[in-house]
């Protein structure tokens, strides 16, 4: 199980460093807009079942993470949850594809620094 968060971890990190940009991308180039959508989903998806992975493994074994591994990993979490909520903001201001684009982002740099925190 400890193997396939660790690969599952390193899929959701790069799906959501894809869908960021893509989504930036979308700000500009709307044909593309839908396809942004469907990887910000699968990737925020992605995500919420990496840290669904870690608590099931943290709860189901002796392992004992880095502190700030699962840190990293609730604040995503929380991260999700807080883009979704303000979505009706956003788009009222038309600023949806910025703060998916970003939030995109964002969740990929929390699972590198969750990554990190295992790796030192």
């Amino acid at each position: 199980m400890r193997a396939f968060h660790e690969t599952w971890g390193y899929l959701s990190i790069g799906a959501n460093a894809l869908a960021g940009v893509v989504m930036l991308v979308a700000r500009k180039v709307g044909a593309i807009r839908k396809l942004a959508w469907v990887l910000v989903v699968g990737a925020q998806v992605a995500m919420l079942i990496q840290v669904f992975l870690g608590v099931f493994l943290v709860t189901g074994s002796e392992f004992e993470p880095p502190r700030f591994h699962m840190f990293y990993g609730f604040v995503a979490f929380i991260s999700v949850g807080l883009l979704y909520s303000y979505r009706y903001v956003w788009k009222a201001r038309g600023q949806m594809e910025l703060a998916y684009g970003l939030g995109g982002l964002f969740l990929m740099g929390l699972g590198i620094r969750a990554v990190l925190q295992v790796a030192g």
